[in-house]
């Protein structure tokens, strides 16, 4: 009996055989019969039940005396579970060749046991290496993963595969000359007593992933036009300077350095210029600097220098003479002659202040010190250097009375609101509007958000404040919609505070005033700031979620200003990303950005949000984001900031 088949005495074993393997075996049988050699055959059989199963047959001659042969012995046996075995392994090979990864198994002696079409590729291996026993390219690859894999994994004593497996990066040159980066898995085997039996590797390309992440993460932190750190970079590298001060017992110093002229040259000869005026800035500030001094571009026209090691007010008085003496003077910019200077202020660390607070705080404290010397500067005259004092805090009574002023404001009517177009990339029709808040001080004329909007926060004025844009933004778009100026599917863009996410009656206020003035939820977007996106406040985030529910839109302004996060920008429920002017500058000029625009466009647009891009000043960057695929416009170039009435006017004279 075979697997429960009859054999029949007389019969070959194959009788009971499918009838084309029954033909193939005869022809087998008679040609090794001829020449009366061994006899080997693999043929499946039916059995009573139905299913089928394997034999593996061998059978050698038998000879006589004068070696004829007389008959033949043999034996078999069930080989249906080999065979399983085999037809699966060649189903994981085909599936392992399809694989773009590159999959490889060396023996304890690291020869090639085998490799995947993918490894052929990536790693240069040649498909009969592991036949041949030749194994250079192989040899590199896992030198490199033993160069580069911590030796607590090769050496493992372990036999725990967790124990035995590591995934990282590895940097190998590849057959086509470039050394890429690689995301390695290795396991290592062992036996029960701890000795390799062979190494399992699987490794994928990500090397264009790399320089991606790469280039947005010095995105993050340095500035587009100058390349040098941003803001979140130097306060990055003043904390860690400040907690070495604190073991050391050194000091530290910080410069903030103003242009006095560049909204000038901006108003008068273009921002075309006025960029080439701060990169030329930035170059000389890093000449006059010591090489371990770091310098950074915080703002439009704002400078910060970190200076470790200084204890002294001259020693930062003659660093701030150095730089004062390499900004000051004429410059001639594209044929146009212009007369630079810059006022500096200058703040040291002190003892006290490192001891009452960490290095984070003492961080952001000693810049906001830099910052008001550096406003001293000006008042005195511009063009110079001063040191913080503890007389400058008469800088925080003014803020006092700009608190007390502000508190006044919408009772005496001195807040209003100016409109900025929103265009279609594709169509240049103006489909939306951003209401941007003006307060008309009394003495010291119209005044932007930036310079009261943390006075607001602090105070918590930030809540009516709020309020009565949202209401005034809401009458004017229902005005707008009377009049027949827009369509119900214009879309009213407003600024939101941190502070008022984390207000519980915020939304429930903010839905009752668009019911008063009968706007859809969907006709309003709100903008908020990369910083209150990666804000870990619960509330904001809830505040957030409960806006998108009701169907407000929510975007997020400024991004890649300096707080780009990609997990972030996964993990936050927004619908629009509006990509900061530092991106768009340098459009069109020899490719600058493109890359770095076009990948931010395709990421945002894979996440199902549309674009918006600021700061459009010039036909070439209209021309390069409608190529790059960005939706939506906004700037000087496609419409200014004009009062309702204007706005209305402006909308019907160009539809």
């Amino acid at each position: 009996m075979l697997g429960g088949t009859p054999v029949v005495v007389g019969c070959a074993p194959w009788v009971n055989a499918a009838p084309i393997e029954r033909a193939a075996a005869e022809v087998a049988w008679e040609n090794t019969h001829q020449h009366g050699g061994p006899f080997s055959l693999e043929f499946r059989l039916l059995a009573a039940d139905g299913s089928q199963y394997w034999v593996a047959l061998h059978l050698e001659p038998v000879m006589n005396a004068t070696n004829v042969v007389t008959g033949y012995v043999g034996t078999a046996h069930d080989y249906t579970d080999a065979v399983t075995r085999r037809a699966l392994s060649e189903q994981l090979v085909g599936l392992l060749d399809v694989s773009a990864d590159a999959v490889l198994v060396f023996d304890r002696s690291g020869h090639l046991l085998f490799c995947n079409d993918g490894a052929r590729l990536l790693v240069g291996v040649d498909s009969n290496d592991v036949q041949r026993n030749n194994d250079t390219v192989a040899d590199t690859f896992l030198r490199a993963i033993r160069d580069q894999v911590p030796r607590e994994v090769l050496n493992a004593t372990d036999t725990h595969p967790a124990a035995n497996r590591w995934e990282g990066e590895l940097g190998f040159r590849s057959p086509d000359g470039i050394v890429r980066t690689l995301a390695l898995t290795l396991q290592v085997v062992r036996d029960a007593s701890g000795v390799v039996q062979h190494f399992s590797a699987i490794a994928r390309d990500i090397t264009e992933t790399k320089q991606l992440q790469d280039e947005l993460t010095r995105q993050a932190t340095h500035d587009a036009l100058t390349g040098l750190p941003n803001r979140v970079l130097f306060l990055r590298k003043l904390a860690e300077a400040l907690d070495r001060s604190r073991t050391l017992k050194s000091g530290t110093a910080v410069l903030f350095i103003d242009l006095d002229n560049l909204k000038d040259v901006n108003d008068t000869i273009g921002h075309n210029v006025g960029d080439v005026l701060l990169s030329n800035i930035s170059k000389r500030l890093v000449n006059a600097t010591r090489p371990s001094d770091i310098v950074a571009r915080i703002g439009g026209d704002e400078f910060v220098i970190l200076c470790d090691g200084v204890t002294d007010e001259h020693i930062a008085h003659d660093i701030a003479g150095r730089i004062l003496a390499a900004v000051t003077g004429q410059m001639v910019l594209q044929g146009t002659e212009i007369y630079t200077s810059a006022s500096i202020g200058i703040a040291l660390s002190t003892p006290e202040m490192l001891a009452e607070q960490s290095p984070t705080e003492a961080a952001q404290t000693l810049l906001n010190n830099a910052d008001t010397a550096m406003y001293r500067a000006k008042q005195r005259g511009k063009a110079r250097a001063e040191i913080y004092s503890a007389e400058m805090r008469a800088d925080a009574r003014e803020r006092v009375s700009l608190t007390n002023a502000l508190e006044r404001a919408l009772a005496a009517k001195q807040m209003r609101l100016v409109y900025q177009p929103i265009n279609s990339a594709h169509s240049g029709r103006t489909t939306a509007v951003e209401a941007f808040l003006r307060w008309d001080h009394p003495q010291h004329g119209e005044l932007t958000p930036p310079h009261f909007m943390a006075i607001a926060e602090e105070s918590g004025m930030i809540g009516p404040i709020g309020d009565f844009v949202i209401a005034l933004a809401c009458n004017d778009l229902r005005q707008f919609i009377d009049a027949g100026a827009v369509d119900k599917s214009f879309q009213l863009h407003l600024n939101l505070s941190p502070k008022q996410l984390t207000d519980p009656t915020f939304v429930e206020r903010t839905l009752t005033t668009l019911r008063e003035h009968t706007i859809e939820p969907m006709q309003v977007c709100f903008e908020v700031t990369e910083a209150t996106m990666m804000n870990d406040n619960p509330s904001i985030l809830r505040s957030i979620n409960a806006l998108k529910r009701s169907g407000i839109r929510i975007a997020i302004d400024d991004f890649g200003s300096g707080f780009s996060s990609l997990s972030s920008l996964r993990k936050f429920p927004a619908d629009v990303l509006k990509l900061d002017g530092s991106l768009i500058r340098d459009l069109g000029q020899q490719g600058y950005d493109d890359p770095i625009v076009r990948s931010i466009i395709q990421l945002a647009h894979s996440l199902d949000m549309t674009v918006i891009a600021e700061w459009v000043s010039t036909e070439e960057h209209m021309k390069r984001l409608k190529v790059l695929g960005c939706d939506y416009l906004q700037g000087n170039r496609i419409g200014e900031a004009h009062n309702a009435e204007t706005f209305v006017r402006e909308l019907t004279r160009t539809h």
